[in-house]
């Protein structure tokens, strides 16, 4: 009887339910699709003012931080440090969004430096990750999409725009190639769920 109690409190336990929800593939996708979505919004009306330009932008970081804390547990162990790494992103995340969204009539350079440190900072830690974590799915796909990330907070922090036009394409096209990446990686985990599901057991 008391095992049966701990068998059902230790399927409900928080952790492990985070585990399970942050390594489903589908929750990989949400991810990508919540940073392709503002990215093609924002292509598409390239002439909204840098008032919408800002509260896009600091809406997809706060979900985006969600999704990352819950993505964060997806590593069963805290080898290399991976948990304490995707929490950290997800805080960024966080705090680049409450900035963001706090100072929404921001100027274009405020709005460049804080996209473009977070940026560089998450994919730091991401390509982190993708080495330290040897039993990480797809590891060359993770260490990309970190190498992708501080490319585009280089590129965004190095060459600066002058008008809210520009920044609003840069930004844009760099959503999307980081969306299409993650639902990419998505796509690549659910292949591999599969084949681990379908291969025969063991003996």
């Amino acid at each position: 009887m008391t095992r049966d109690v701990a068998a059902q409190y230790a399927d409900t336990d928080p952790e492990d339910v985070l585990n399970k929800l942050g390594s489903s593939w589908r929750w990989g996708l949400g991810l990508g699709l919540v940073t392709l979505i503002p990215g093609i919004l924002i292509l598409v009306w390239p002439d909204e003012t840098l008032h919408i330009l800002a509260v896009i932008i600091g809406l997809q970081l706060l979900v985006a931080g969600g999704f990352g804390f819950v993505r964060a547990f997806s590593h069963s162990s805290d080898r290399g440090g991976s948990r304490l790494a995707g929490v950290l992103i997800a805080v960024l995340a966080f705090l680049a969004g409450v900035l963001v969204l706090r100072h929404p009539m921001q100027t274009i350079g405020a709005l460049s430096l804080i996209v473009g440190v977070f940026w560089l900072l998450t994919g730091v830690l991401t390509a982190y990750v993708s080495i330290a974590d040897r039993a990480l799915v797809h590891r060359g796909l993770h260490f990309g999409l970190g190498v992708l990330g501080a490319v585009a907070g280089i590129i965004v922090l190095c060459f600066p725009v002058d008008s809210a036009v520009a920044l609003t394409r840069l930004l844009g096209l760099w959503l999307v190639l980081l969306g299409v990446f993650e639902v990419v990686m998505a796509f690549a985990l659910r292949s591999a769920t599969r084949r681990v599901t379908a291969a025969p057991p063991p003996g």
